[in-house]
C-alpha cells in the first residue's frame, strides 16, 4: 500500500493520502486526545497509541496527524506510515457505531439564515480547508455572530484566526448580509 503525505500550513501536522476512503460519506471526525477516540475508531486509537499524536482528524479520503513538539517527522512519520497500512490492510472499518452531528445553537427564526451559511460553508469553505487537512464545522449563530469550530489540521494552526476572520467571515458577510462576525469555538 502507498500512502502519500502533505505537509499543511500547520508545521506540527501532517496529511495522509491513503488512495482510498478514510470516512467516505461519513462525516469528518475529530479527536482530540485518545479517550475521545476510544469506541469510536480503531484507526484514530491506534495512532494514538503512539506517545508523541495529539491529534487525528479523519477526513473523507485523508488522515491528518499532529504531533507533539518533542518529536520530529522524520522520527514520527515512519511510524504512523506503518500504522495506518497495518489497520488498512486489516480491512476493519474506520469509524464504530454511529456518528451523532453535534447539536447547534440556532433558533427557529434564524433557519433560513443559518441554512445559506452552512451553504457557503458546505461548497466553497470545506473543500479549501480540506485540501489542508482540515474542516471547519458550524457550531451556531446567533445575533449576527456566526460560531465556527477548526478541526483537524486547522485547529491550533497559527493561520487559523486570519483564515476565519479574514477568508471566512468576510466571505459570510459578503454573501449573507445577516453575518455581523465569526467567532471561534474548541469543540
Amino acid at each position: 500500500m502507498f500512502i502519500e503525505t502533505e505537509d499543511t500550513p500547520n508545521p506540527a501536522t501532517l496529511k495522509f493520502l491513503p488512495g482510498r476512503s478514510v470516512t467516505g460519506d461519513a462525516r469528518p471526525v475529530d479527536f482530540g486526545d485518545a479517550d475521545v477516540a476510544a469506541g469510536r475508531s480503531e484507526l484514530a486509537t491506534a495512532l494514538f497509541d503512539q506517545p508523541n499524536v495529539r491529534r487525528v482528524f479523519l477526513g473523507g479520503d485523508f488522515v491528518s496527524v499532529t504531533k507533539s513538539d518533542d518529536i520530529s517527522w522524520g522520527d514520527l512519520k515512519p511510524v504512523v506510515l506503518g500504522t495506518i497500512t497495518t489497520f488498512f490492510e486489516s480491512g476493519r472499518p474506520v469509524l464504530s457505531g454511529t456518528q451523532s452531528a453535534p447539536e447547534h445553537d440556532v433558533s427557529p427564526e434564524d433557519a433560513e439564515v443559518v441554512s445559506r451559511i452552512q451553504d457557503l460553508l458546505d461548497t466553497r469553505v470545506r473543500p479549501a480547508v480540506a485540501g489542508d487537512g482540515g474542516d471547519i464545522a458550524f457550531r451556531g449563530y446567533k445575533d449576527g455572530v456566526v460560531y465556527l469550530a477548526m478541526q483537524g489540521a486547522c485547529s491550533g494552526c497559527p493561520s487559523s484566526r486570519a483564515t476565519l476572520k479574514h477568508g471566512v467571515e468576510n466571505m459570510l458577510r459578503h454573501y449573507v448580509p445577516e453575518v455581523a462576525s465569526v467567532e471561534q469555538v474548541e469543540d
